[in-house]
């Protein structure tokens, strides 16, 4: 609006100085000078104005009129209006700067824009509503817990705990249970997708405070703002008047230099000056009360331990920094927004959602694709590299083998009751948490447990109380005076234990295996190279029946071995063993039947190794063995002799004795001839001969109704005898040969060979 001055001439007194004539009057619309007044009769002392009469009449009053605008009227009048619309410009700026400045409204508008998404996810509304669900006798033991951690950390150390910070409203969803499950693979994939956003937006945001600095400080502008605008408009507001003096000299153009003038605008902004410092006052007092709660609590951290207690969610974390004042800002707003907002904060929440989505991924269907039979001839569900272990494994009902490998967080839940055939559970670094209903399953169910792990953590602690348990398999590094590791002590409790097999590093024989030694009938001992001394213990262990000591550093047969009377099988397998002079004391082990002393550095076979008449297998490869002695054939009841990756150079035709011999391998060695005595083992099924020095192959070997399997390759053969057609049991498949050798057998015997 114009803002307007009208003036006119103010008479003056007599005993004023008589060269000051009354003021000029003036009216904008005038065009004449006005008329000298009369004298009043009841003042005659008062001077008759009068004025100098010109042809610009109405310039002149223009002219006055702007003059004392600009030098009678007070600027607090003049500028009122400019001063509100700088003040307001001020107030736009200080609440609206961050939200325009680059390092601090890019996260104000991501929050916003994933808090809106976490707001209307499915998956919210879905975690939520399955806390819902839960057993009344669960919440309150939820709430009893959360009552006593209130307690303890009621003390002043529990500085973030203890920060103000949400205190959620009941947030009540009926939802129906069917609803609440059906969330398609798009909603999970989104879902998974906002919880990444709100873990890397958290780890940028919680490093600094630039939000709260700005805040504070833009918070601050405004109080001292509104303290100077109620201090000076307070003073000044008087200033606003309807009727201003002025004194113009300019007598020479209108005859007058005393002026009244009136403000036209005066009543308006004098009113509007007073409603304008009631709203600064509202205004003022909000930022007043904005100051307060800035410093009186902490905002620069936020815990959301009402909504850990409500919802039953007990992991989300608090934050801190601008996260956390982010989160105080919008409780001002609506608390529904936080509450909602920590489901995405919350691991057990996002590993629900990955266990919804493993789910979807892995149909039942899907999973009977991936069975197979195992060693254990067992159907066996391997699983490898995993999110997690999918709930439509226990639809499975026919499984009776559970293989898991490099799965983290495996929830092992009551549903695997529903498996009524499973008896073997491998677990290969992974780390297991188990329901106390499955817990009760599996002790009554489980025969075969196998571990594998990287860390002494992985190992499950509840392995220790599987009563049923046969057969425990570890793989892993323990510590090397493993009679000091306490996790081993509890093996006593596996009462039902018979095999035992360790592949680690420990350096003796630890006291808790020689607590199960009562009813362990075998045990497999591979140690990498780890030296394994002290073996006395191996005296208690009585009724062991194998015994397997593998990469042990050994250099002797232990003594202690033969104490073991009920000792069937023994195998030594990558040690350090030169001379086996002890194996004499084997003839005390009645039982003994199979003995491997394979991958060692044994030069020679002592001759008394004749006294071990029950031995039906025995394992002499990848030594430095050079001759054969006669006395070995002397053990009629072998069946399986292997002598392969040796330095023989002769067979002697003692060999001929060994009639229940059916596997004989002499694979490369250096022997030049084969005794006829061989094929006079006529129950021989396997016969390896390969990458040795022989230059013929006796027709002899016609003999050998029942042979399978035939390596002859690698030697200087020129021709096969085609009495190898006589083998009826050897197959093209069972012949390792080259095939240009294999051509110089009869078409008729290559045929044979070659049908099925």
């Amino acid at each position: 609006m114009q803002d307007k001055i009208i003036c006119l001439p103010k008479r003056v007194q007599p005993s004023q100085n008589h060269s000051s004539i009354s003021n000029v009057s003036q009216a904008v619309a005038s065009t004449t000078p006005l008329p000298p007044p009369k004298p009043s009769p009841t003042n005659p002392a008062t001077v008759e104005m009068k004025g100098l009469k010109t042809d610009l009449d109405l310039q002149q009053y223009s002219f006055i009129n702007q003059m004392c605008y600009e030098r009678a009227l007070h600027w607090y009048a003049k500028y009122f209006p400019y001063l509100v619309l700088i003040h307001t410009l001020v107030f736009m700026l200080c609440s609206n700067f961050w939200f325009k400045f680059p390092g601090s409204s890019s996260k104000i508008e991501h929050f916003i824009s994933i808090l809106g998404k976490c707001f209307d996810s499915p998956w919210t509304t879905r975690a939520l509503s399955e806390v819902s669900g839960e057993d009344s006798e669960e919440k309150d033991n939820r709430k009893n817990n959360m009552s006593r951690s209130n307690t303890i950390q009621s003390g002043p150390e529990g500085s973030l705990v203890n920060a103000q910070s949400l205190k959620s409203i009941p947030e009540k969803f009926v939802v129906d249970k069917s609803t609440a499950g059906a969330l398609d693979k798009k909603e999970g994939e989104q879902a998974k997708a906002l919880f990444e956003k709100v873990k890397k937006f958290r780890l940028h945001v919680e490093e600094g405070d630039i939000l709260y600095a700005m805040y504070v400080r833009q918070t601050v502008l405004k109080v001292i703002k509104f303290l100077i605008i109620i201090a000076y408009n307070s003073a000044l507001v008087s200033k606003v008047q309807f009727t201003v003096d002025c004194n113009v000299d300019i007598q020479d153009m209108t005859g007058y230099k005393n002026f009244s003038c009136n403000h036209t605008m005066a009543h308006l902004f004098s009113k509007l000056s007073f409603c304008y410092l009631c709203f600064v006052s509202i205004y003022g007092l909000t930022c007043l009360y904005t100051l307060y709660w800035l410093f009186y609590r902490s905002l620069r951290e936020y815990s959301f331990e009402y909504v850990r207690q409500e919802t039953g969610i007990d992991d989300i974390p608090d934050v801190k920094n601008d996260f956390a004042f982010m989160l105080h800002m919008i409780d001002q707003y609506d608390p529904l927004y936080s509450k909602r907002f920590a489901v995405f904060l919350s691991e057990v929440s996002e590993n629900k959602l990955k266990q919804l989505n493993l789910n979807n991924e892995w149909t039942p269907d899907k999973l009977r694709q991936k069975l197979q039979t195992n060693a254990h001839n067992r159907l066996e569900l391997p699983l490898i590299m995993l999110s997690g272990l999918p709930d439509t494994v226990f639809e499975i009902t026919e499984l009776q083998s559970l293989k898991l490998e490099i799965i983290k967080n495996v929830m092992i839940p009551a549903t695997i009751a529903q498996l009524d055939n499973l008896q073997e559970l491998s677990l290969h670094q992974c780390s297991v948490k188990i329901h106390s209903a499955a817990l009760s399953f599996l002790k009554e169910n489980l025969k075969v447990l196998s571990v594998k792990f990287d860390d002494m953590r992985e190992l499950p602690p509840w392995m220790y109380g599987l009563r049923n348990l046969e057969e425990l398999y570890l793989v892993g590094s323990l510590s090397h005076d493993i009679s000091k590791n306490v996790t081993l002590e509890s093996l006593r409790d596996l009462k039902s234990l018979k095999i035992l097999s360790i592949k680690s590093n420990v350096s003796k024989i630890p006291q808790a295996v020689v607590d199960v030694s009562s009813h362990l009938q075998k045990m497999c001992i591979h140690n990498d190279g780890t030296k394994l001394v002290m073996l006395n213990n191996l005296k208690k262990m009585t009724n062991l029946t194998e015994l397997e000591l593998v990469h042990c550093d050994l250099e002797r047969i232990p003594h202690a071995v033969f104490s073991l009377l009920s000792l069937q099988e023994l195998d030594l397998k990558e040690n350090n063993l030169k001379s086996i002079e002890e194996i004499v004391s084997f003839q005390h082990l009645r039982k003994l039947t199979v003995l491997k002393l394979w991958h060692n550095s044994i030069t020679y076979i002592p001759e008394h190794i004749k006294k071990l008449t029950s031995l039906e297998r025995l394992a002499f490869s990848h030594n430095k063995i050079e001759v054969l002695p006669s006395h070995l054939f002397l053990c009629n009841k072998i069946r399986y002799l292997d002598l392969s990756y040796n330095d023989i150079r002769f067979i002697p035709p003692e060999i001929g004795v060994l009639q229940s011999l059916q596997y004989f391998s002499i694979t490369c060695n250096k022997v030049e001839s084969l005794p006829d005595e061989l094929y006079f083992c006529k129950k021989l099924k396997t016969l390896k001969i390969g990458k040795n020095s022989l230059s013929v192959l006796s027709p002899k070997i016609g003999n050998l109704l029942f042979l399978s399997y035939l390596d002859v390759k690698g030697n200087h053969f020129e021709i096969l005898p085609p009495e190898l057609g006589d083998c009826r049991a050897l197959k093209r498949a069972g012949l390792v040969v080259e095939d240009a050798l294999f051509e110089t057998l009869p078409s008729d015997v290559r045929e044979q060979m070659k049908a099925e």
